[in-house]
């Protein structure tokens, strides 16, 4: 049962939420599954699996259980019924966004490996040096944690609300050795990726580099947690697109000239009404001789063209 309280603003509302690792999942895998649409897919009606993405030659698949807390589940095998090599999981507040950082890349390898019929960079052994698998990470500014356990390495973005844990101790290859995180510890706050030991470098760096991916994703404002919400920037879509307010439009000071004006202007509106005042008399009087000295300027030749008495308009000036 949801604790959350009620919406002051339409639920459904749709917005952009940055950064994108605090966004959640919004239902459906669709942003995972996209790299990989042009692969078989098959639905399942039983079991917790409901929809199972495989490469042609089934050797990579992917897997979405949809009311699962694991809600996906990525494997890579040399061979379509051999155990799997390594294994990724994806928890359900994870967005679709990151599982996309990894089918990239998955696509991408198997597409190589059948261009030159080998086994592809997604079985390819993991680095020797685990800063391989995060540099995407620290390339972005996010910066080792000093207090890590010992035998392990944690990577804190800079906002704090999202990390990596590399645990280098001695383990299985079957133990989940690297753990990607975002948001908030809570069963419905805490987005989290694992990776067992042998997972290739960069198929993790992959999927951290998709963490670091400034764009915003769009959701609907309750499919975002309310604790999220002071740790997230949200920007409400509009019909066209994100609406921007104007901004507001500072009124002008008036200049001595625009005083000047303001007060002829009432000035002539009394007199037109009080025609007979003494003040009234005086402004029609000014109006009257402004409009003379009007018609006056356009009957006769500009000053700076007429000739001065008794000078010749050839003469040349005296030179000093």
């Amino acid at each position: 049962m949801s604790t959350q309280q009620p919406y002051d603003q339409d639920p459904y509302q749709e917005v952009l939420v940055s950064p994108m690792y605090l966004a959640g999942s919004n239902g459906t895998g669709d942003a995972g599954f996209a790299p990989v649409a042009h692969w078989p897919h098959h639905y399942l009606d039983e079991g917790p699996c409901q929809l199972l993405v495989t490469s042609p030659d089934q050797r990579i698949r992917i897997g979405w259980f949809g009311d699962d807390f694991e809600l996906w589940k990525i494997t890579a095998a040399k061979e379509a019924v051999s155990a799997p090599r390594w294994t990724a999981t994806f928890n359900h507040v994870t967005p679709a966004e990151i599982v996309a950082g990894l089918t990239t890349a998955l696509a991408h390898d198997y597409a190589e490996a059948d261009a030159y019929e080998g086994n592809g960079r997604f079985l390819a052994s993991p680095s020797l040096r685990w800063a391989d698998a995060v540099r995407p990470l620290t390339d972005a500014g996010w910066t080792r944690d000093g207090g890590a356990e010992r035998g392990t390495v944690e990577i804190i973005a800079p906002d704090g609300q999202a990390g990596v844990l590399i645990d280098n101790r001695l383990s299985d290859w079957d133990d989940e050795t690297v753990t990607l995180w975002a948001g908030p510890p809570g069963w419905d706050t805490r987005a989290e990726a694992d990776f067992t030991a042998r997972t290739p470098s960069h198929l993790i760096a992959a999927t951290a580099a998709a963490m670091t991916d400034p764009a915003p994703v769009m959701r609907e404002r309750h499919q975002l947690h309310r604790k999220m919400e002071n740790l997230v920037t949200l920007t409400p879509v509009g019909p066209t697109g994100p609406q921007v307010l104007p901004a507001p439009q500072v009124p002008r000071a008036p200049t001595p000239l625009d005083v000047r004006r303001t007060a002829v202007a009432q000035a002539v509106q009394r007199a037109t009404r009080f025609p007979q005042t003494a003040a009234g008399l005086r402004v029609m009087a000014a109006r009257s001789r402004t409009a003379t000295s009007v018609q006056n300027r356009s009957s006769n030749p500009a000053p700076a063209l007429r000739a001065r008495p008794g000078a010749s308009p050839t003469a040349p000036r005296r030179s000093r």
